[in-house]
């Protein structure tokens, strides 16, 4: 039975797929501190034992290992699903496990919210739109996605996850939410998961060159990961279930954000300049107004203080 803790919260079973990934582990953070229950799902394919170490003897939290493609049998209120390798490097590694993990994964957890009336909130992304011709992209933007590219198996991937989310909602009448999820960053990223930000962070900080794709002028907005968790939860806990971008919409420009880091870190680096890889979207920001005015939603966090907090936790992670 649910029971109202002394945040004026209503205590229920939160599962957590990926939980102990960059994402998963800060909302389980954050859920954690507002007295909830939750149980941890991951396979440890990108996520890390350490980034849910601090909970794993408190009597609120369960850690299961798990892969999503199989089913499981648990008793929950709440299904936030975030289990999927994010980064090009990651996803890319076995391209056919991920599509397994975006179809399969997404079916058995609608499937046990379903059974036992949870919930659902989909972690989705802004590659649903692929490389987009239109900027900003809003929620009612179809995308522009290769299907057959190197990066589809993300892209269809999370398409087809919103697909079915959709059609449980429909047919089963499923309590579903979806959040199209715009570059993040801050601490417990990986240092080499091929992610711009932690890319160029780590390449710094160990005295290498910073290599950008292409030129340089492509786009990104960056959202700090804890006004994304802010985000998702104000999302999980409204009555939307239709998808919604969460971001930042600022963009800067790549070879802008090499500079800015190099000059932070060490003004002497050598910049290098890599051929663009395959269906690298050339620009990348959301349009939030739909969560600016259904959820109140919007980032706090400046680029700068982000910044600073997350090479800080960089050279805390190098130096240990």
């Amino acid at each position: 039975m649910s029971l109202e803790n002394k945040n004026n919260y209503i205590t229920q079973r939160n599962l957590i797929t990926g939980g102990a990934g960059f994402l998963g582990s800060h909302l389980i953070d954050k859920l954690m501190n507002l007295n909830q229950q939750v149980i941890c799902l991951d396979n440890y394919f990108t996520g890390e034992k350490s980034n849910i170490q601090k909970w794993i003897k408190h009597p609120n939290f369960e850690l299961i290992r798990h892969d999503v493609t199989e089913p499981i049998q648990l008793e929950v209120d709440k299904i936030w699903h975030l289990a999927c390798p994010a980064s090009p490097i990651h996803y890319q590694q076995n391209p056919i496990k991920t599509s397994k993990t975006s179809f399969l994964g997404t079916y058995n957890m609608l499937g046990l919210a379903r059974r036992v009336n949870a919930k659902f909130l989909l972690a989705s992304t802004s590659e649903i739109y692929g490389d987009p011709k239109v900027n900003p992209q809003s929620e009612d933007y179809y995308g522009n996605v290769n299907p057959v590219g190197i990066r589809s198996c993300y892209d269809e991937g999370k398409r087809i996850s919103e697909t079915l989310c959709s059609d449980y909602k429909r047919i089963h009448n499923l309590d579903v939410r979806i959040i199209r999820i715009f570059n993040t960053y801050g601490p417990r990223m990986k240092p080499t998961d091929g992610r711009v930000i932690s890319n160029f962070i780590y390449q710094a900080l160990s005295n290498k060159p910073i290599t950008i794709n292409g030129n340089g002028n492509q786009t990104r907005s960056f959202c700090y990961v804890e006004d994304l968790i802010e985000g998702m939860i104000k999302l999980m806990n409204s009555d939307i279930n239709t998808p919604v971008n969460i971001g930042n919409p600022n963009q800067i420009k790549i070879i802008d954000l090499a500079k800015k880091i190099r000059q932070k870190i060490n003004p002497n680096l050598e910049l290098k300049f890599n051929p663009m890889p395959e269906d690298d979207p050339f620009q990348r920001q959301p349009n939030i107004q739909k969560a600016k005015e259904k959820l109140g939603w919007f980032p706090k966090t400046s680029f700068e203080e982000g910044l600073e907090m997350t090479i800080d936790w960089f050279i805390d992670l190098i130096n240990k």
